[in-house]
């Protein structure tokens, strides 16, 4: 299994160094630069960088793949669709996803809504040193809980029923509500078992800011 790390431009956090494969896309680039780490792919636009940045990206980026300011995906969507090309089989960790403008935090959260990323959405992670955030499609799972992470939160996209087991706050047809957002749950003593009937889940692991 290919182990990869997704850099975008937004709030960055600590990046580890033990990926097999780095992708920067756009500032993301410098920031992986300026970290000693490897530019294995360059994604974007690059409308965001400096001429002077431009050339440093261009000329240290073992795979450059320059996309058109107008086009149908954000450059993290074509990112990722160029990985999973390449690497169909890989996990995948994006930093520097959250924060900044709302709208490309939307498009990165409801990635596994692109038809072309939804077959792979349980290989897409998204990470800062605050939240962790993963999917699961329709169905059966089991969740364990991740060490410094405190809570747990469950978001559904599409109409699909949640039951949630295990967990400190369960959810079932003695007392289902439809909600978007299950926020604020918690592991007890046992693994979170969730159900979902159709559509996908955003499972986020979150802590309070220190």
């Amino acid at each position: 299994m290919t182990k990869i790390a997704l850099i975008a431009g937004g709030d960055q956090s600590r990046l580890s160094p033990d990926f097999d494969y780095y992708v920067g896309v756009d500032r993301g680039c410098l920031f992986l630069l300026e970290s000693g780490l490897s530019l294995d792919m360059a994604v974007g636009d690059f409308d965001s960088v400096t001429a002077d940045e431009w050339k440093l990206i261009e000329t240290q980026s073992k795979v450059l793949i320059k996309a058109a300011a107008e086009k149908d995906d954000t450059d993290t969507e074509l990112a990722l669709k160029e990985i999973f090309k390449r690497y169909p089989q890989s996990q995948v960790y994006l930093y520097g996803v959250f924060g900044g403008r709302l709208d490309h935090l939307m498009s990165n959260i409801f990635l596994p809504s692109d038809p072309d990323l939804a077959p792979f959405m349980q290989q897409i992670h998204l990470l800062d040193d605050q939240n962790q955030l993963s999917y699961c499609p329709a169905g059966k799972h089991r969740l364990y809980p991740r060490e410094g992470m405190t809570y747990i939160s469950f978001m559904t996209e599409g109409e699909g029923l949640l039951t949630i087991k295990g967990a400190k706050y369960e959810l079932d047809a003695s007392n289902f509500f439809k909600k978007k957002n299950y926020s604020s749950n918690e592991f007890t003593n046992k693994p979170i078992d969730i159900t979902l009937t159709e559509g996908y889940v955003l499972v986020i692991y979150t802590k309070d800011r220190r």
